[in-house]
C-alpha cells in the first residue's frame, strides 16, 4: 500500500511542481508527473536515511511537491546544457 500511496502522491506533487515552476519544460506535464513521482520516491528515500520517516512509511504532500521541485530544477539545469 505505501508503494501506491507513493505513486499517487507523486502524481500530485508533480503537477504542483509544474503550477509553483511554470514555464516550458521540454517534455510537457508528462514528464514533469514522472519527475512528481520520481521526487516522490527520492523525499521519501531521503526522508527514511535521514530518520523523519520509519521505514516503510513514505513522505506526504509538501516533501514530495519538494523532491518534484528539485528534480524539476536539475532536469531544466540538464536540458539546457544540452542544448
Amino acid at each position: 500500500m505505501s508503494l501506491i500511496w507513493t505513486l499517487i502522491v507523486g502524481l500530485v506533487a508533480g503537477a504542483l511542481a509544474k503550477l509553483i515552476m511554470p514555464g516550458k519544460d521540454p517534455g510537457g506535464i508528462a514528464v514533469t508527473i514522472a519527475l512528481g513521482v520520481a521526487g516522490s520516491f527520492l523525499a521519501t528515500f531521503l526522508g527514511q536515511s535521514v530518520g523523519w520517516y520509519t521505514p516503510g512509511s513514505s513522505t506526504g504532500l509538501i516533501g514530495s511537491t519538494l523532491g518534484a521541485i528539485l528534480l524539476l530544477i536539475a532536469y531544466r539545469m540538464f536540458k539546457s546544457a544540452k542544448e
